[in-house]
Formats: C-alpha cells, sequence, structure tokens
C-alpha cells in the first residue's frame, strides 16, 4: 500500500513560517497530482493547496499569497512553505494524492480522511501561538 509520510509541522509563533513536507516511500509524484488540506477542530477538512504533475498551482483564497506548493522530482517530495503564519492557520494538514484531485475545491466532510482520495498521509500538526 502506498503511505505517504507529512512532516515538518511543529509550533510556531504568529507571523513565523513553516516548511511541510511529503514524502512517499516506493510511490513516484512524478506523474500524481498531490494536494494538501487541513482541519481544524471542530471545523470540516479545507483544501489548502494542491500541485499537478505539471505544475500547475491553486491556493485557497485564506492563504493566497502566505503559502506556496511546490514539489522537488529529485527528491520525490511535495513541499507546503507556509509564511506569515495566523492563528486561523493553526490545524493538521494532511498531503493527499488522487487523479482528480485537481478538480476538487471542497471536500464537505468534516474529516479530511473520510474524503475518497486514492492515498492520504496521517497529518502533521500545525499550532500557531500569539
Amino acid at each position: 500500500a502506498v503511505q505517504l509520510v507529512e512532516s515538518g509541522g511543529g509550533s510556531v509563533q504568529a507571523g513565523g513560517s513553516l516548511r511541510l513536507s511529503c514524502t512517499a516511500p516506493g510511490f513516484t509524484f512524478v506523474a500524481s497530482d498531490v494536494g494538501w488540506y487541513r482541519q481544524a477542530p471542530g471545523n470540516e477538512c479545507e483544501l489548502v493547496s494542491p500541485i499537478s504533475r505539471d505544475g500547475a498551482t491553486f491556493y485557497a483564497d485564506s492563504v493566497k499569497g502566505r503559502f506556496t506548493i511546490s514539489q522537488n522530482n529529485a527528491k520525490n517530495t511535495v513541499y507546503l512553505q507556509m509564511n506569515s503564519l495566523k492563528p486561523e492557520d493553526a490545524a493538521v494538514y494532511y498531503c493527499a494524492v488522487d487523479a482528480e484531485l485537481m478538480a476538487i475545491r471542497f471536500l464537505g466532510v468534516m474529516s479530511c480522511i473520510d474524503y475518497g482520495m486514492d492515498y492520504w498521509g496521517q497529518g502533521t500538526l500545525v499550532t500557531i501561538s500569539t
């Protein structure tokens, strides 16, 4: 089974930065669309940013201008650079792979992993202190 592994979460002060990483041992991202999603307590799962296999990207309005998604095919890793973090960015961040991922803007589920993506990671927690 494919296992996506997120890392890079942690605690940071508001205004700070974090870089999340998503890797997949034994699975190549080069032919896949990969997305970052987040889930804050009591909130529905929210799309943050996907990147297509040909490099197209999309950003949720809430993170546009602050977050940047990128892909390093040599390292088989997708990154989410998060700058100017706000308290409302606190959440568990998940990466996912799905053939239809670039067309998905709204998941409509409370728990990200309940949405039928091809693969989900286990999530990495981001906390923001003020």
